[in-house]
């Protein structure tokens, strides 16, 4: 990819991208970067410095499926979704239900 694909996908063009693709960026990013398999993002909003997102990943498969290791990771992007930094909150077990 050369400078002029990263201006027509906004990379490089400083226009911040939408909450979509800063969903999808997030899990994607934090996915490669751990080398787990991406389970969903559960939270995104919009900040001042870019985009937080909360990122579920697995990270390691068991039998049954239920007990199979999730973690949470809080992850921050800049305004054009590059992965600014990350870290784990929680790790559960896939059939573990909050008691809130």
């Amino acid at each position: 990819m050369n400078a002029t694909d990263d201006d027509e996908h906004g990379k490089n063009s400083g226009e911040r991208i939408d909450i979509s693709t800063a969903m999808r960026s997030a899990s994607a990013q934090l996915s490669e970067l751990l080398r787990c398999e991406p389970g969903s993002v559960s939270a995104v909003k919009s900040t001042d410095e870019g985009w937080s997102a909360d990122v579920e990943v697995v990270e390691l498969e068991k039998v049954p499926d239920t007990m199979t290791v999730m973690a949470s990771y809080h992850v921050a992007l800049d305004p054009q979704g590059r992965l600014l930094a990350y870290e784990r909150t929680r790790r559960y077990a896939r059939g573990q239900i909050d008691r809130r």
